[in-house]
């Protein structure tokens, strides 16, 4: 269009053959590098054009007599010093990467702004910032920055140098201004600059050189910023990347020895790989790092951390996340790792642009709960998901001191106060019945108000083991949550115990109430001998204190 209007045209081109050198009446080739890249916008281009802009404008001056041949030779001298001044930006690199820890990991906002000349040095900033740390950042000159955008309490990088005494000035105010909004400030200044040091956040010496040599030397410098910002953040994503590993391996290991979910929460191994990651995250995330996670990722991972690790009960699980579905909290960590470490990786690289790191996550198939129990809880139409969480593992442990099932009954529960506790308006009554309990009376035939023990277990939410008060059978009680997570029945189950269960079995089934026995016995100055586990009635083993327990193996041993 210039052309049709009679216009003359130079293009400033790189690679040869370029289409726009066949619409150019001259062709300034600045051949940076390799000369065959193709829509490709280069750091290396940037200089270069900065340079080829400057030596045409002399070269003009030259024709049109406003500049001598010795200040010409001055001109040219000075641009010959370029590349030794971007050494010493380079050599540098230490205090840029001190100043990123400092401020970057502690703003969720950037922006990039300059004066004059520096306005191009800010602009090419915002976009290898943009390119490397997948953020959206904003350039601006100074002047007008003051104005708007302050209220986001953004870390703005300050291209100063190379601006003469009156602009550095205003430079100085407007940066004072920058900081009161309660902005994070890096400064890049002349060396020997030290008007901003009271006030910036951290200030990056450039050496002196005159225009436009320090439109380069600030966009090293904000380069090297964008670069070691990038590597920081990514460095967050491989802390989170190495636990997603090691979480796999054990959820590999957990799927292959088929353990159920309560089984995997509770295995020892996750619970101190999960409690283990979770100060280090804890700690990083209180310095200020993952400020560039998504808010949902990061609340989400520290929920989840807390339910894989069985600080909090599954019941709550569904009501804070609505659309796990039939995820298990381990699962759902495992995939919010995996948005996490996508939303942290910074892959640098010299010729690809930037992509999204894809990791791959472990998805399991829950394994069904089974046995006799589980099982009479299935025929019921009950689920896994209609028992408070720490009973889950409870039931796990009882049926296998089971021999069998004699018979049932269903309770309902009504009237619970607003917090699900029973008051005096609670009642119980039967919902169904099987087996023996079909022949037997029970008192909520006669008075359908809850009371007694069954009333203890609604209000505690624990598991009964015991002996009926009329005819001293054994049996189980088990709460069971309705679809409000109050408890809206009790199943009364008439077992037989297996009395064969051997010592070790016993161990396994009395779990840390071992040691509470042991300690009493000992307390009596009696020797423990695991053995006489094996002499105490199983339905006592599972359903009486520690201190009865001990009581009995007292008068054995006696």
């Amino acid at each position: 269009m210039a052309a049709e209007r009679g216009a003359y045209v130079i293009a400033v081109v790189n690679r040869r053959q370029s289409d726009i050198t066949t619409k150019a009446d001259g062709v300034f080739y600045t051949s940076d590098g390799r000369d065959i890249e193709m829509a490709v916008a280069s750091t290396k281009a940037f200089y270069s054009q900065i340079i080829a802009g400057h030596l045409l404008a002399l070269f003009l001056a030259r024709i049109l007599g406003t500049l001598s041949a010795e200040r010409v030779a001055v001109e040219l001298r000075r641009l010959e010093q370029t590349p030794e001044l971007m050494r010493k930006v380079l050599a540098g690199q230490e205090r840029i990467r001190l100043a990123v820890e400092k401020t970057a990991r502690h703003k969720r906002y950037w922006a990039v702004v300059g004066s004059g000349p520096n306005k191009a040095a800010a602009d090419e900033i915002r976009i290898k910032l943009s390119e490397l740390c997948y953020k959206t950042i904003s350039s601006d000159v100074i002047e007008n920055k003051k104005h708007i955008d302050l209220s986001a309490e953004p870390l703005i990088i300050v291209c100063a140098a190379g601006n003469t005494e009156a602009v550095t000035g205003d430079v100085v105010k407007d940066t004072a201004i920058f900081k009161a909004h309660k902005s994070g400030v890096v400064v890049f200044a002349d060396e020997g600059e030290t008007r901003f040091d009271a006030i910036a956040d951290a200030v990056i010496p450039i050496p002196k050189a005159p225009m436009p040599i320090p439109v380069i030397l600030n966009t090293v410098a904000g380069h090297l910023f964008g670069y070691f910002a990038a590597c920081g953040i990514d460095e967050e994503a491989l802390f989170l990347r190495e636990f997603k590993s090691h979480l796999n391996l054990v959820m590999v290991e957990q799927t292959r020895r088929h353990m159920t979910l309560f089984e995997s929460i509770a295995d020892g191994r996750l619970r101190r790989l999960v409690n283990d990651f979770t100060v280090r995250f804890n700690r990083l995330r209180c310095s200020g790092a993952f400020s560039l996670t998504g808010v949902r990722t990061i609340s989400d991972l520290i929920l989840l951390l807390k339910y894989a690790s069985g600080k909090l009960p599954l019941e709550d699980f569904r009501r804070d996340f609505l659309t796990a579905g039939t995820t298990s909290p381990i699962d759902l960590l495992d995939e919010t790792l995996g948005h996490a470490v996508d939303e942290l990786s910074r892959p640098i690289d010299a010729i690809r642009h930037p992509a999204k790191t894809v990791t791959v996550g472990t998805s399991r198939k829950e394994t069904p709960l089974k046995g006799v129990i589980f099982d009479l809880l299935g025929e019921l139409a009950f689920s896994a998901r209609s028992l408070l969480s720490t009973n889950v593992t409870a039931v796990s442990v009882l049926q296998r001191a089971v021999a069998a099932i004699n018979g049932y009954t269903l309770y309902t529960i009504n009237h619970l106060d607003a917090e699900g506790k029973p008051g005096e308006e609670a009642t119980i009554a039967i919902a169904g019945r099987g087996g023996i309990s079909a022949a037997m009376r029970s008192r909520a035939e006669t008075s359908g108000r809850l009371m007694g023990t069954k009333k203890g277990i609604v209000a505690s939410g624990h598991i009964y083991v015991g002996r009926g008060k009329s005819d001293g059978a054994p049996l189980i009680i088990i709460p069971l949550l309705g679809g409000d997570d109050l408890v809206r029945h009790l199943l009364l189950i008439h077992v037989n115990f297996n009395e064969a269960l051997s010592v070790w079995e016993r161990k396994e089934i009395l779990g840390e109430r071992v040691n509470d026995i042991r300690d009493l016995i000992q307390e009596y100055n009696l020797p423990w001998d695991e053995r006489e586990l094996g002499k105490v009635p199983v339905a006592i083993l599972l359903g009486e204190p520690a201190e009865v327990i001990a009581g009995l193996i007292r008068e054995n041993v006696r």
